[in-house]
């Protein structure tokens, strides 16, 4: 068993604690380091007491406060070579660079992680299975779509974070973005949609009790319409997992992964 809560999530900033009786890290640290050390304390773990940063990709919503971070706590940082390279390009300097290879897995305390590959504008984007005392859970956000790879990768999980960027018809309506920023996000290297997230969460061979829904977008998104969209792969009366909507300004309720 262990636990996973999500610090914040969105377009401004994304973090998510992983924790056992002995270890916890963080999944991206795009907050602030003052909101990221803060919420943390709210959710009983110190920064001085992680056991490392792992990180899905470089983009500044994702890593927003190694910098500070870094520069106060010599934590282990889990990437893979290119995201590393990226972010040492964007002069983030450290010397406790934990490399992985993308589809290996590799152990941080009592967990085990498996990165797969993602399709998303970034140097070399992964998500993760993460398990420990046989419990799952995966981590499953800046994507395009959802590869083959990505539901053997995702299969057996008990738990999942899952991006719901954005509802189709109010991105469509949206006039603060233009329409290249609107195909960015639309492409195959973009994000998901609600819509796109449901299919993904209907198709998953996998006993799901926990299911977050991330990333949302404040202007083209809202909780009740991604919620909606994936309670609905659910048959009315049948088995329903849980499912939360990450918040962008506080954290979640503590997930217990069995």
């Amino acid at each position: 068993m262990f636990e996973v809560i999500t610090l914040g999530s969105g377009s401004a900033g994304n973090a998510s604690l992983f924790r056992d009786g002995t270890t916890s890290f963080l999944v991206d640290a795009g907050l602030s380091a003052k909101q990221l050390s803060a919420r943390l304390e709210a959710c009983g773990t110190a920064v001085s007491a992680l056991s490392g940063i792992v990180l899905t990709h470089e983009h500044q919503d994702h890593t927003s406060a190694l910098k500070v971070l870094l520069a106060r706590h010599d934590l282990p940082v889990y990437c893979n070579a290119l995201t590393a390279r990226a972010l040492q390009d964007a002069k983030l300097s450290h010397r406790n660079w934990r490399l992985f290879q993308t589809g290996a897995e590799f152990a941080l305390g009592g967990f085990t992680l498996r990165s797969f590959a993602v399709p998303h504008d970034a140097a070399e984007p992964v998500g993760f299975r993460i398990s420990a005392g046989g419990a799952c859970f995966g981590v499953l956000t800046d994507l395009g779509y959802a590869t083959r790879l990505v539901f053997d990768a995702l299969r057996g999980i008990q738990g999942l974070l899952i991006e719901t960027n954005y509802d189709d018809e109010l991105l469509q309506k949206d006039t603060k973005r233009p329409w290249s920023v609107k195909q960015r996000i639309l492409s195959r290297h973009g994000h998901l949609s609600n819509t796109a997230a449901a299919r993904v969460v209907g198709d998953l061979e996998a006993p799901l009790a926990h299911i977050v829904l991330g990333h949302l977008s404040r202007d083209c998104n809202s909780p009740e319409l991604a919620r909606g969209s994936v309670a609905g792969q659910f048959a009315p009366g049948g088995r329903m997992p849980e499912i939360h909507c990450a918040a962008q300004d506080l954290p979640g309720p503590v997930l217990r992964i069995t």
